[in-house]
Parts: structure tokens; sequence; C-alpha cells
């Protein structure tokens, strides 16, 4: 169809021109050429760009004799980046959310040192975890060399704050600390019992956390009381503890004290349920096991009446709760690594905050400052001296009737401790 122009020539309907004002057809033009600049096309609302994400390093041993424990601890830190994202992510950067790089140190010091050559290449801004004590000596060193910070979750060897690493900052309390309060409430339990227990037979695995462990207790038990029957060395991992069960009959002691991995504990107990040794209690510090609801729910008989010193979340806080019926609810275990490791991560997501920086100087010095109080561990604010968090603190737990309660502290203990164990 032709149709007449106000020239008099014909036009068809293709080349007939809209009838758009010069307002109108302005505004087309300039709209035109910002796509075209950008080739993309807007939807309503205003564009902004956003931040770019920060990567985080987390390090576990989710494969090896470790396995467990480090699995635990990618749950804790994958639920704290998820809840920090959900909230806003890093508001001081933009709003930039936290990208996890995932590290697998194979349950050995070698295999956590690549990781984080790994992580290093990748850009992250800093690492969180570790677990195991010789895992972490060996990469706070590594990082150090890339003035990376790093948070170390568990790893309780003293040896790792007390190198004058400036990259490194433990969140836990390291076996020192746990130590002196274990043994000083297993005095007061001892006490109030009218003095039960008078020998000891101690059982660890023989790398850094156990030995060292083992040694100081050693020290430190002659001093309340306590004589030292025997020190029993055991590798990690053990697949049979017969020959060390065996050692602790002979020796017949009022206490059994282990400082083992998960593996080898729960081992360890059922062959001393097994052969019936029943000493008048088991008395644990830092085990892997003994605040461990997978040991209570698969091993209920052995693990009932055995006493904790540990890492643990703290009752008092809803979100720990919360989170342990999420964990729960999907058909995980709840155990310290947990809560430690989501916690350490809001740490960092703290230390970002402040600095207004994900400059890895920056963070350093945000957290050599930090007075952070948001985690969920039964802590004070964490204030670091010399890397090591002066905030934390372990506290007791028992295995009672298929659950395991807090008798100390007192002052959000559940339950009350039950010493000597019923024959």
């Amino acid at each position: 169809m032709k149709i007449a122009s106000n020239t008099g020539e014909e036009l068809s309907m293709s080349e007939r021109p809209l009838n758009v004002s010069r307002r109108k057809f302005l505004q087309s033009s300039a709209a035109g050429a910002a796509l075209a600049a950008t080739g993309s096309v807007a939807m309503p609302g205003v564009l902004r760009a956003q931040a770019a994400p920060i990567k985080v390093g987390v390090l576990q041993p989710v494969t090896g004799a470790l396995a467990y424990d480090g699995q635990q601890g990618r749950i804790g830190a994958e639920l704290a980046i998820r809840d920090i994202n959900a909230a806003g992510g890093i508001k001081a950067l933009g709003g930039a959310k936290l990208e996890m790089v995932f590290g697998d140190a194979r349950s050995t010091p070698e295999g956590g040192t690549q990781e984080v050559e790994k992580m290093q290449a990748a850009g992250v801004a800093a690492i969180v975890g570790g677990f195991a004590s010789p895992i972490c000596l060996a990469t706070t060193q590594a990082a150090a060399r890339y003035d990376l910070p790093y948070i170390v979750d568990v790893g309780v060897s003293d040896q790792i704050v007390k190198r004058g690493l400036k990259n490194t900052f433990r969140f836990g309390p390291g076996f020192g600390t746990v130590a002196t309060q274990a043994l000083d409430n297993l005095a007061r339990i001892n006490d109030a019992a009218g003095k039960p227990a008078k020998t000891v037979v101690l059982v660890h695995e023989d790398g850094l956390f156990g030995s060292g462990l083992a040694k100081l207790m050693a020290a430190e038990l002659p001093k309340r009381g306590f004589e030292v029957l025997e020190m029993i060395a055991h590798p990690t991992p053990t697949r049979d503890m017969s020959n060390v069960a065996l050692q602790i009959k002979a020796k017949n002691p009022d206490l059994v004290i282990p400082s083992s991995y998960y593996g080898e504990f729960v081992l360890l107990s059922r062959t001393m349920q097994q052969q019936r040794i029943r000493p008048k209690g088991i008395y644990a510090v830092l085990n892997g096991a003994a605040s461990n609801f997978r040991f209570v729910k698969e091993f209920p008989e052995a693990a009932n009446h055995v006493m904790d010193c540990n890492h643990w979340h703290d009752p008092r806080k809803p979100k720990a709760l919360e989170l342990r019926k999420e964990v729960e609810g999907k058909g995980n275990f709840w155990t310290y690594n947990i809560p430690m490791n989501y916690s350490a991560v809001l740490l960092l997501a703290d230390a970002m905050e402040r600095a207004k920086s994900a400059d890895r100087a920056k963070i350093i010095e945000a957290l050599a400052g930090s007075t952070f109080a948001g985690h969920i561990m039964p802590y004070g604010p964490t204030k670091f001296a010399d890397g090591q968090n002066t905030g934390a603190a372990p506290v007791n737990t028992q295995v009672q009737g298929n659950d395991i309660k807090v008798i100390f502290p007192e002052t959000f203990a559940d339950a009350k401790p039950v010493f000597p164990v019923p024959a």
C-alpha cells in the first residue's frame, strides 16, 4: 500500500515515519546510544555496580584420618558465609559477598601447605580453619610468607601462637589454658565426691597435640594430689586398642584421662567396655569424641558418664540453638567444630567491616585490635595477645542419659557431675 508524503512522493508502509515528537525522538536516540555502549538492556530501575566478591579460604581435612572433624568444620564455615551474605555481605565494602575457596588438607601438614599455595594463587583475602595442630603449625607458617591472614579454629598446640607470626590468630583456647582449667575442675569434682580418685593413667595420641598435652598434665596432676601411673601413647590412625586397654587394666587406675582424635577414642572406649575395664571415671581433655553426639548416639553404653573438658557452644545463645536444630534437621551430628568455624568466619567478616577493606595488611591490623563479641561460643569479647584469643575458654561436659550436659562453668551448667561412675 502507498501513501503520499508532504513532498508529493509515495511511500510504502514500511518506509512511513513514526508519528513521534522531537523530545521523544531525542530520548529514544540517547537510550539507543547507551545500549550500544553497554551492549545490554537495562531492566526498570537504577543500575548499580555490584561489589566484587571477596574470596575466603576455608581449610579443613575432609579426607584421611581426620575427615569427620574436617567435614564438620566445613559445615560451620559454609553456614556462616551463607548467613553473612544473606544479611547483606560486607556492608563497608558495598555489600560484597564472601566466596569460599575450599581446600582439603588431606589430614597431613603437607596436604595443608599445598592448599595454602593454591589459595594464595587464587587470591584469597584470608584463611580460616586447619583443625589439627600439626596442620595448623605448617599452614600458618606457609601463609606467613604471603602476609596472608589466618584464623585458626582449633589447633590447640601453643607452638602455633608462640612463633611471633603476625598473620596468625587462634580463635579457640590452647592446650595450656584448657589443661589448667580441666585439672582445676577435676580437683573440684574429686573433692566434692570425697576424693575417691587418687591414681591416673594418661592415654594420648603421639602427635603434637596429644604429646604436648600429656606432658603438661603429667607435670600438673601431682600438684593437685593425683599420682600418674603411666603415660600411654598411640598413633593416629590406630585400628587396634587391645594393647592399650591391657596396659590400663594392669595398672588399674582410678581415672583414665584420654587425649585423642575421634576414631581412636571410640575404639579405646569400646575396647575397655568389652574387656570390662571400669575405672571410677573417664575424664577426657580435648578429646575428639567425648563431646560428640555421634559417639553418644552410635555407642551410648561406651559413652555414658564420660566427662570432657573441651570446646563447646554457648547454650544460652539463641543462634547456637537455632544452628544446632538446623544441622540436626539435615541429618548431621552437632559437634563443636561447627560453632567454632561459624564464629571464626564471623570474626573475619567483622574485621573486614572495621577495616573497610579486603586488603590483607588491613585485615591483620583489624584482627589484632578486635573486640568481637558476636560469636556463639562461651567466650568473652575476642581480644588477641600475641595471636591468642584471651577471651576463649573451654567448658566441662558429661554424657548423661544419652545427652551431652554442661557441668562447668556453673553460670550456664545444665547438670551436676556424676562421679564416681556407678558400678
